[in-house]
Formats: structure tokens, sequence, C-alpha cells
């Protein structure tokens, strides 16, 4: 437990409550916005539908950005200053995408959401690294992906819901009420973790120096790479999920329902890493979770080849969802453990540390993600292709890497 400046004693269930709506701010403005691409791309005249893959990647490209400054911020000024100002920027770019009357007005907003979830993202990990370390950092932090994951379930059968009755432009009202309420609860009940001798001043030599020893220790950017590469898998399939369900298999209005399989698979292998990353160790566990995802995916691929060359039309929707279901399992295993293992060398240098590895690693993300995105050409290969790829190299690369920082 820890006390708040009005010494209310904060419990690790309400930790964890409050980090978990920290980085549900970015998963919602991505989910709910989802089942609305097509309606909002054809009210803004978007383009084609892969133009409408943008309303995703302009936020990512913000929340990229975000990173950068969010970090030093946070060890200057405290992590709750950097929560304000990020949700400050927050509410401002979703009132734009709101009262948006085009599609680059849009976009601008949405980067600007991008830009200021950012923070309460990366003070979610500086948070638990100030309070946390090792396999003791990897159970909270998979406690948070299993709250967390409560957002990418609900949320797109919420935004669905909300299209049934009235614009989606109300989508965005919701964003600006959730922004609202997680400042008050910030403000009345999370304590600050930076010690007052902990705090650097705000300078570009101290920027830099951080981002050297970031840059410099073959663990921290090692890992950071892994997770940019699993993650541009993540991006990747939130840009052609709206496509995959409603356009290739048409499942209309159900999207949502099929699309909350996979995030439930991510919540329960968070649940299922929390309970054994104590045990066997963030780096096996990560290992396994690679060597499943190619193995799985080769042989997907080989169905997938199978069926084009017996001349069917597409591959049966209940053999795609049992792949991302599996696929998705080992992607909850990856996230919080890779996340851990970068930051685990960085100690007094969380803030900037944690910065700079999300933006690096959301940067590798966007454009793999990107890539994929616009490579779709109604087929379910530039997806299965990208998952093949992005594994083998994540679990190439772990191969070289250091095996110290996984043993507390």
């Amino acid at each position: 437990m820890i006390k708040s400046k009005t010494d209310k004693v904060v419990s690790l269930g309400e930790f964890i409550a409050l980090m978990a709506m920290f980085v549900s701010l970015t998963a919602m403005s991505i989910d709910m916005v989802l089942p609305a691409l097509s309606l909002i791309g054809t009210e803004l005249n978007a383009g084609d539908g892969n133009h409408t893959q943008y309303i995703i990647s302009s936020l990512f490209v913000g929340f990229t950005l975000g990173q950068l400054v969010t970090g030093p911020i946070a060890d200057s000024f405290g992590r709750k200053f950097a929560v304000y100002l990020g949700l400050a920027i927050f509410i401002i770019g979703s009132a734009l995408c709101l009262v948006s009357t085009s599609f680059p007005i849009m976009l601008v907003g949405r980067s600007l959401q991008g830009l200021g979830a950012a923070a309460p993202r990366i003070i979610s990990l500086t948070m638990t690294r100030d309070k946390y370390q090792g396999r003791d950092m990897a159970r909270v932090s998979s406690f948070v992906m299993a709250v967390f994951i409560l957002v990418p379930v609900i949320a797109p059968s919420f935004g669905q819901a909300i299209l049934f009755f009235v614009s989606w432009r109300f989508i965005f009202g919701i964003f600006l009420i959730a922004a609202l309420s997680i400042t008050a609860l910030t403000y009345f009940r999370l304590p600050e973790t930076l010690k007052l001798e902990d705090k650097k001043p705000f300078s570009v030599k101290a920027i830099w120096h951080g981002t050297c020893k970031v840059m410099s220790n073959k663990t921290t950017l090692g890992y950071t790479i892994c997770a940019g590469l699993i993650f541009g898998a993540l991006v990747g399939y939130l840009n052609l999920s709206r496509q995959i369900f409603q356009d290739y298999y048409q499942v209309g209005a159900r999207f949502s329902l099929y699309f909350s399989v996979s995030a439930i698979s991510i919540g329960a292998s968070s649940i299922f890493n929390s309970a054994i990353v104590k045990r066997y160790g963030m780096r096996l566990i990560c290992h396994y979770a690679l060597l499943i995802m190619i193995v799985v995916t080769t042989l997907f691929l080989i169905f997938f080849f199978w069926i084009s060359n017996q001349s069917l039309e597409q591959v049966p929707i209940w053999a795609f969802m049992g792949y991302i279901t599996i696929i998705f399992f080992c992607l909850g295993l990856l996230f919080g453990n890779l996340n851990a293992m970068a930051m685990e060398p960085m100690g007094h240098f969380a803030g900037i540390a944690s910065g700079i590895i999300g933006s690096l690693s959301s940067a590798i993300s966007v454009i793999i993600g990107t890539v994929i995105g616009q490579s779709y050409n109604n087929s379910l290969q530039p997806l299965i292709i990208g998952f093949l790829a992005l594994s083998i190299a994540a679990f190439t690369l772990q191969h070289f890497l250091p095996k110290s920082g996984d043993n507390k």
C-alpha cells in the first residue's frame, strides 16, 4: 500500500485499477471507433477503404511523438503533472474530432488524441517501475493488462450500440467524459510516486544523457525493438480488422463480437502470465510464446494456400478465429514481459527510459502496421505473412540478447 498526499491509503488493487484506466484510454480511443470507420470515411470523404485506416494510424503517430516528451516531463515535474498535461491535450483532440468537417481535420484531432494519451500510458509504466522491480513488476503489469483488456472487449460493442441510435460524433463525446473522469480520479486518489530527491532538471543535456543510456543498453534496446515488432503485428490487425470482418467475411454489426474474442484471449493470457511469471521468468515465457506464434502461423499459412489451390472463396471464419485466438493469447504473454525486460536495467532513469522505449517501439509498430494495413487486397495473406515475419524476427533477436535481468 502507498499513501497519497491526503494520507489516504491506496491499496494494490486500487493502484492497479488506476493504472489500467491510464492504459485503457488509448485502447478505448482505438476500439470504440472501429465500427464507425466506414461511416466516418464516407461522411468526411476519406476515399477508398484503405484510407480510413489512417484514422487509426494517425493516433499512433501522435502516440509515438507524445512518448518522447512525457518521460522527461515526468522526471522533472512529477508523474501526476505529466498525466494532467497529456489529458488536457487529449481533451482538445477529442473536441476537434467531435466537430470535424473534413478528413484532414479528423486526422489532426486523432493525432492530438494520441499525443495526449501517451502521457497516462507512459506514466503507468513509470509509476509501476517506481514501486516494483523484476518479476514483481511483470506480475503487476500483467494484472494491469488483465483489467485493461476489458476495454477492447466492451468498447467495440459500445461503439456499435451508439451507432444504432445516434451519430458517430457521440463516440468522441464519450472520450471527453472519460478523460475528465480520469483527471478527477488522478487528482483525488493517486499519490505522486516520484521522490523529491529523484527529480531531474528539465534540460536538453539531461534528456540526451537519458537517451544515450537507453540506446546504449543492449538489453533495453533489444527488447524495445522486439516489443515494436510484436506491437506492429497488433497495429496491422487493428488497421485491417474492420475490412476483414465487415468486407471480407461480411459479418456486419456482429464485427464487435468477433473482435472481442481476440481481446478476451489477450486478457486470459495476461492473467495466466501473472500466475506463472515469478516461477518461470519473463525471458522463457517470451521464448515459447514467440515459438508458438511461428509454428501456428506457418501451419495457418499452409492452410491458407491449400484453400486457395482448392479454388475456395475464402478461409472459413471459424478457422481464422481459432488462429487469431491462439496468436492473441501469445501476444498477451509478450506485451507485459517485453516492456518489463526493457525497463528493468533503467533504474532511476525510469521516466526518460519509458518515453524512449515507448516511442521507439511505437515508431517501429506504426511503420510496420501501416505497411501491413495498406497491403490489404481483400485477402488474409498480408496479415498472415506479416505475423509470421514479425514473430520470426523477434524470436531471432531475443536469442542474441543478454539473459540477465530476469532473476528476481
